[in-house]
């Protein structure tokens, strides 16, 4: 054995595991169970990742500045108050290695994204889960928790695994309860996706208070997920403190120039949003015919319940079969549900008659 201890709260962590991507035996058809981008990524993204390989030689711009100038421009924020990362996980860790450490708590929501305690644990704090209501991040459930030992609230709005959202009423409700020294963190990687009048993605609350964050991310609805790109926008302090533990080139060269293109290419983005909003619906709603139970989503995925773990795990097994991979997610406390991302039409469709199979069979 050796004679090296890590840090309390290390060996407490459950390492996280990420979905399937290959079929023991058998071609994939589908694989849905990471909620990548549905149509890849943009070919303008393709193609200035490729042209970037004559400069692998060279140091990437350490603070991103060309991309953080396009976010900027794209969603009509303030670059400086901008910081990139690869992908929002290093951001939301570098967020709580700032703010957290032995002896604080951070609050996250009951079925809110593994990594939030995977996070506190590395940095000795204590997670604490918030019960949800109707698998939905309820404010007054999060609220109910803190303490005078908390330092940060994490919620996932739209949330994964579950796909539902806290309103922009609930949100600012929920910041408004905290005390000021405590960092609100809102995760919003599926923002894009969202087209309802009572959401909003965070911009707004960031902009008039001093403890929230936002996060964001390039692997969903730009289908960038291999190139580990991320951003948040945060108050001046905020970005100053995060700037000063960040790594100084944590954004490779092809990801910056792949993440500019992207942001470029309206069309493709466009489509994607366009390709979930028909699809999303579509397979909840024969999923619904077929007996089942999908929560309401506003992702680019659905979760579907199958009213016991064995129903859940013997669907997925089926699926597995039929080459097309799901998202098991008992490690989130939903052993009796499977998160399906929603792909192309063909995919979808195929989840949908293989679904059918599964229930006919056992009838």
């Amino acid at each position: 054995m050796s004679a090296l201890s890590p840090r309390p709260g290390i060996l407490k962590i459950a390492p996280y595991v990420p979905g399937k991507d290959s079929i023991d035996g058998k071609p994939t058809i589908a694989k849905l169970s990471s909620n990548e981008g549905a149509l890849g990524p943009s070919p303008k993204a393709m193609a200035a990742y490729a042209k970037a390989a004559a400069e692998l030689h060279r140091y990437p711009d350490g603070a991103s500045n060309r991309l953080r100038q396009a976010i900027g421009r794209h969603y009509g924020l303030d670059a400086a108050r901008i910081i990139c990362g690869s992908g929002s996980d290093e951001l939301l860790n570098l967020l709580v290695r700032a703010y957290c450490g032995p002896g604080d708590e951070l609050i996250y929501s009951q079925f809110g994204f593994l990594m939030y305690p995977i996070n506190a644990l590395g940095v000795g704090a204590t997670p604490v889960a918030a019960p949800e209501k109707d698998y939905r991040a309820d404010v007054d459930a999060l609220l109910a928790k803190v303490t005078d030992k908390t330092r940060a609230v994490i919620i996932a709005n739209p949330n994964n695994p579950t796909g539902t959202y806290v309103t922009k009423d609930d949100v600012r409700r929920l910041q408004t309860g905290l005390p000021k020294n405590v960092l609100l963190v809102i995760d919003a990687a599926y923002a894009e996706y969202v087209s309802r009048n009572d959401y909003e993605s965070g911009v707004e609350l960031v902009d008039q208070a001093e403890n929230v964050v936002m996060t964001r991310t390039f692997s969903k609805i730009y289908g960038m997920g291999g190139v580990r790109l991320g951003w948040m926008y945060a108050p001046a302090a905020i970005v100053d403190v995060v700037n000063r533990l960040r790594q100084p080139f944590n954004v490779n060269l092809p990801a910056q120039l792949a993440g500019i293109a992207a942001l470029e290419d309206i069309a493709h983005t466009d489509a994607s949003r366009t390709n979930n909003d028909i699809w999303l619906p579509w397979l909840s709603a024969e999923v619904a015919k077929l007996g089942f139970a999908p929560l309401p989503s506003v992702g680019n995925f659905v979760t579907i319940g199958f009213g016991s773990k064995e129903r859940a795990a013997a669907a997925n097994d089926w699926l597995m079969n039929d080459g097309l991979i799901p998202r098991m997610i008992a490690g989130y406390g939903l052993p009796e549900h499977l998160r399906i991302t929603i792909g192309t039409e063909t995919e979808v469709k195929a989840v949908a008659a293989s679904l059918a199979r599964f229930v006919a069979q056992r009838k």
